[in-house]
């Protein structure tokens, strides 16, 4: 499959139509259709319903799932580009989980491009599974993961220890340290730390007792704690929400504290960029209290 068939699949989702999606790369509509069935008929299924009498196009049950796979290919295509330019641009590619690069790395990242190194930046948002696989596959230098896990190919280590605290809406009534036992698990915002934390969810809330919301995305998170609302995170994730509009305490009986790992192959091409990145990593680590630095050699 090329990048201008994975173009064209993308194109038609993104701008709901055929007819939009050849406006949006310049080409006619019959050139659009021709990569589509060239795409189609490389992985045998059906890609979009046809027939339905709707102008918008919809995916089939396997067109959903070659979503997710589209996008990676993208990305894929976009930094075999890059290579051409490596000697003079370096790129370093890196993928964390949503916590840490929401609420951690913004000013690491930022230091990292506009250093006097030049080095360039190639980052990607992925799941501790997903991280895996693809340090494995070189696709990524070094990924910063919560859930560690058995690998042949890649090397975790421990890169910083965080204990829970309690983040809550500016009309919470209690004071800290605030017990499990205080919180009303239906005014819970709700996210999926580790399975650690799970474990300790299932032992002090009643699972018959829904949170307000489950989410999964941390930009949502600071949207829901208004009022008497609340969500257990980790430290690093506290101190960078909206003073004023959202208090903090420390926990009794909390979670056992979030480990965090970077994930790396053993002979990284990148090993300078890599220990620059870490070297401004655990600069930033140094100047938070609560958070336990793991200051040990270059993985």
């Amino acid at each position: 499959m090329t990048q201008p068939e994975i173009e064209a699949f993308l194109a038609v989702i993104q701008q709901g139509t055929v007819t939009a999606a050849a406006e949006s790369l310049y080409i006619t509509q019959p050139a659009l259709s021709r990569r589509l069935r060239a795409l189609e008929g490389e992985l045998g299924c059906a890609l979009f319903e046809r027939g339905k009498g709707s102008r918008f196009a919809a995916l089939t049950r396997e067109g959903e799932a070659f979503v997710a796979v589209a996008d990676k290919l993208r990305h894929v295509y976009r930094e075999a580009r890059e290579i051409s330019g490596l000697e003079r641009a370096p790129v370093f590619s890196l993928s964390s989980i949503g916590s840490v690069s929401t609420y951690l790395l913004p000013r690491v990242l930022q230091e990292f491009v506009s250093g006097p190194n030049g080095y360039h930046l190639s980052f990607h948002l992925h799941h501790s599974y997903e991280a895996y696989r693809h340090v494995e596959s070189g696709m990524t230098d070094l990924a910063i993961i919560s859930d560690d896990m058995f690998s042949r190919e890649t090397v975790t280590t421990p890169l910083f220890r965080e204990p829970f605290v309690l983040a809550c809406g500016a009309d919470w009534s209690g004071a800290g340290p605030v017990s499990p036992k205080e919180l009303d698990p239906r005014r819970e915002v709700r996210l999926p730390w580790n399975p650690e934390f799970d474990i300790w969810h299932g032992r002090w809330f009643d699972a018959a007792a829904s949170p307000i919301v489950c989410l999964d995305q941390m930009s949502l998170m600071e949207e829901f704690l208004t009022g008497e609302n609340f969500a257990v995170v980790p430290l690093t994730v506290a101190r960078r929400l909206r003073r004023g509009e959202i208090r903090v305490f420390p926990l009794r009986d909390g979670p056992e504290d979030r480990m965090i790992y970077s994930v790396t192959r053993p002979a990284s091409p990148r090993r300078e960029m890599m220990a620059h990145f870490l070297s401004l990593l655990r600069r930033e680590l140094a100047g938070i209290d609560g958070v336990e630095p793991f200051l040990g050699p270059l993985p």
